[in-house]
């Protein structure tokens, strides 16, 4: 069992960040071997996803489901290949898995399954439904005296659902400290900009109307990252961290373009893919 870390080194900073560059380039080949996939979403959430696997949560993987563990809820559940990529170089199952994703029968689905995926603590992929598991996690959390995190990733997009806002006020009514909800705000959905189909901002106001501790950071900074999750942690209430990010982070013919929110590459433009993902280091 690792326990959570909050103090981190320059050396962390460095290990982590090229750990996302492998939780990249996995992502990309995952996709493109199954033709099928979300890579955009998958790809802005690396670096935050990273940092909590690799650094923060308090998990074992020898033991998923260890009864005192940090649990990590992904909500936009179909930006799983970044969490398939972090499980599996964890050591909750055998990165050999990662080449079969959505295969029939296979471990790894298009969404997380609980049931045949180690390490997922829910299944997920119906959009707005996430953070309400998490805030019953932390409900029977407390209830049970147990101080474990509860982490819910979210998109902006996602936010358009009505059941986030129950969710946040249920939070805010019952003061849940422990439960940190993380926002991708990447600014694209499906079918384009996240403000133009149907604006959710001004976020920040709307977490904080609902009692939340707010915390804005840049989600391709690991230090900034890992700082706001120190912040969230210290905080003693429920937290939420809006990471700004860019989606299809790391490969310029994806960035800020909705059209790779679920296309698989070709072998050709996962080359390319790889290769600028590889020079650039920590995107």
């Amino acid at each position: 069992m690792g326990a959570s870390r909050f103090y981190f080194t320059e050396d962390d900073v460095k290990r982590l960040e090229e750990q996302a560059v492998q939780t990249r380039q996995d992502i990309i080949s995952m996709i493109t071997k199954a033709g099928a996939g979300h890579p955009g979403g998958s790809l802005s959430a690396s670096d935050m996803i990273t940092a909590l696997y690799f650094h923060v949560m308090n998990i074992d993987p020898k033991n998923p489901n260890w009864e005192d563990r940090d649990r990590f809820i992904l909500s936009k559940g179909h930006s799983c290949p970044a969490l398939y990529s972090c499980l599996a170089r964890r050591g909750f199952f055998d990165p050999e898995e990662l080449n079969h994703l959505r295969e029939y029968g296979a471990m790894l689905q298009g969404h997380p399954d609980m049931h045949t995926t180690p390490g997922i603590d829910i299944s997920t992929g119906s959009l707005g439904n996430g953070l309400a598991v998490a805030v019953g996690t932390q409900l029977s959390a407390r209830v049970h005296g147990k101080d474990y995190m509860t982490y819910c990733m979210l998109g902006d997009g996602e936010l358009q659902e009505g059941l986030v806002w129950e969710a946040a006020m249920a939070a805010g009514h019952h003061d849940l400290n422990n439960l940190v909800a993380i926002v991708d705000c990447n600014g694209v959905q499906i079918n384009g900009w996240v403000n133009e189909i149907m604006t959710v901002e001004p976020i920040g106001d709307k977490w904080r109307a609902f009692g939340w501790k707010v915390v804005e950071v840049n989600g391709h900074n690991m230090k900034d990252i890992l700082t706001a999750l120190h912040t969230a942690k210290t905080m003693r209430h429920p937290v939420v961290i809006l990471m700004r990010t860019v989606k299809g982070r790391g490969v310029d013919f994806m960035e800020d373009d909705s059209g790779w929110h679920g296309k698989a590459p070709s072998q050709a433009e996962m080359q390319t893919a790889l290769s600028q993902i590889e020079k650039g280091g920590v995107v």
